[in-house]
């Protein structure tokens, strides 16, 4: 699917431009709330089947008999319960009410900075359900590149599909293309056939990039009979989501696609964090450690390490602060010179007199603007990036080789480590409970959704408002000032 978000960067996908704002109507305020929630509506199977039944659901939220194994239709929960969530429940977008434009990381809406709460729909089941459980056909499909999670949303999905009563479930092998490659067969999921998968890293499905068209897709889901679609995937995966959406609620087909934001980047707007995030962090720390021990070790010894992070410099940043180890941090949104009296290079030769040593962290897309231009892409329309971590190793050789100074420069890129492991105890947990909720999304009608957690508390997205353009660093961020004074680097420009 094209990436259709890389050319939105500076823009925010939370407010109005403040240009389409009157500030000196007094009813401002108003109207900014209406345009969002017009915005944030999640889109419901009866927005095109307004004669659709409900019906009540099959979840209990406290299972009171044993499931029977024969199931059709709704079964009893021996009594009422409360513990549903109501379609009118929101989640606070933002909580911080900043009191100056000024403040570290502010989001203001008007030059006043005005406080304006802005609320997303919680996720969660509810008592009301669309889809009868033995009419459904569910397929699962894992787009992109790998993830520390795949495997455990996976096997969630299966669980909350099979305790609503669903028997028909179904994996797309290899992404998108599994949808039109005739050798690649569906995969015939149950409980049985992903009670372990989450023990072990990658997909059982598999991922690729790219994929046939969005009419091809669709033409596939109505051969198939596939009503609910569950889409693991980033930015790009969920554009395709989004046009997958739209062509089957244009042929007024009632099928349900639910995205589940999957980046290790952790640059999925409005959310506290992707899946996988946390996981890779964690890892990134071995690589660091090693990088550290080696420079460490060594008569002045500089060790590299290249990082995930095309646009933004979340895990370069988070594994710097978690490590304590990192001299210089360097991510997509700072940009930084090499050369010259306040580059990185002389910083590097302050902390071999100062200290003896160094370490640097890089992201993967930092400093393009320092590398020569490619026109290539890769199967997701993505720009092939120039590689910044063997270029600044190379430079970091010749340039203390040019003033006689002896440097023992050491290059780390732990890249495909990071993500092809199995997730940690804290990934795991959100996995398991992004996975619940997708399904209980598709039951509850919605489509064109994705999953995510926003201020700790679980929520349903429309999928256009995250796709946007990529979540990146705010260099005026408490988080980004933080790393700074951990590493003690200064300004590198």
């Amino acid at each position: 699917m094209v990436r259709v978000f890389a050319e939105l960067k500076s823009q925010s996908s939370t407010s109005m431009s403040n240009t389409s704002i009157d500030f000196s109507d007094p009813n401002w305020k108003t109207k900014f709330n209406e345009d969002f929630e017009a915005r944030f509506r999640l889109p419901h199977i009866t927005d095109v089947f307004p004669d659709a039944d409900s019906m009540p659901s099959t979840f209990c939220i406290n299972m009171r008999i044993r499931r029977s194994t024969d199931f059709s239709g709704n079964y009893s929960c021996g009594e009422e319960k409360h513990g549903y969530i109501n379609d009118n429940d929101k989640v606070l977008l933002k909580t911080i009410r900043y009191s100056s434009p000024t403040s570290a990381g502010a989001e203001c809406i008007d030059p006043g900075c005005n406080w304006v709460e802005k609320w997303v729909h919680r996720a969660g089941p509810r008592e009301k359900i669309y889809f009868k459980p033995e009419e459904v056909k569910a397929a699962i499909v894992t787009c992109g590149g790998l993830c520390p999670g795949l495997n455990d949303v996976i096997r969630q999905i299966v669980i909350t599909l099979e305790i609503y009563g669903v028997k028909k479930i179904v994996g797309i092998p290899f992404g998108y293309r599994g949808f039109s490659d005739k050798e690649m067969a569906e995969v015939e999921l149950s409980r049985r056939v992903v009670q372990n998968i989450h023990l072990s890293g990658g997909s059982l499905l598999g991922v690729s990039r790219g994929g046939p068209g969005v009419n091809e897709i669709v033409d596939s889901l109505e051969r198939r009979g596939i009503n609910m679609l569950f889409v693991l995937g980033g930015n790009g995966t969920h554009a395709g989501a989004n046009a997958i959406h739209n062509e089957c609620w244009k042929r007024r087909l009632k099928v349900s696609i639910i995205g589940v934001p999957k980046t290790i980047d952790n640059d999925i707007l409005l959310m506290d964090k992707t899946f996988g995030f946390d996981t890779a962090v964690e890892e990134a720390q071995r690589a660091i450690n090693s990088a550290y021990i080696e420079a460490h070790s060594a008569y002045h010894g500089i060790g590299i390490v290249k990082l995930m992070g095309r646009d933004s410099g979340f895990i370069a940043m988070q594994g710097s602060l978690a490590s304590g180890q990192i001299d210089i941090c360097l991510i997509p949104e700072v940009p930084f010179n090499l050369h010259g009296p306040r580059g990185v290079l002389s910083h590097l030769k302050y902390l071999i007199e100062t200290k003896g040593s160094a370490v640097v962290c890089v992201a993967e897309g930092a400093g393009q603007n320092l590398l020569q231009k490619t026109n290539a892409t890769d199967a997701s329309k993505n720009i092939v990036l120039g590689d910044i971590g063997v270029y600044t190793q190379q430079e970091t050789k010749k340039y203390f080789k040019e003033i006689g100074v002896h440097a023992d420069v050491k290059y780390i890129d732990p890249t495909y480590m990071i993500r092809a492991c199995r997730v940690n105890a804290s990934d795991g947990i959100l996995c398991t409970v992004l996975g619940q909720n997708a399904v209980h999304g598709a039951f509850a009608g919605y489509s064109d959704i994705t999953v995510g957690i926003c201020n700790t508390h679980f929520a349903f997205f429309p999928i256009p408002e995250v796709i946007s353009h990529p979540r990146l660093v705010d260099p005026n961020s408490r988080m980004w000032h933080r790393c700074l004074t951990s590493t003690g680097q200064p300004d590198l420009i």
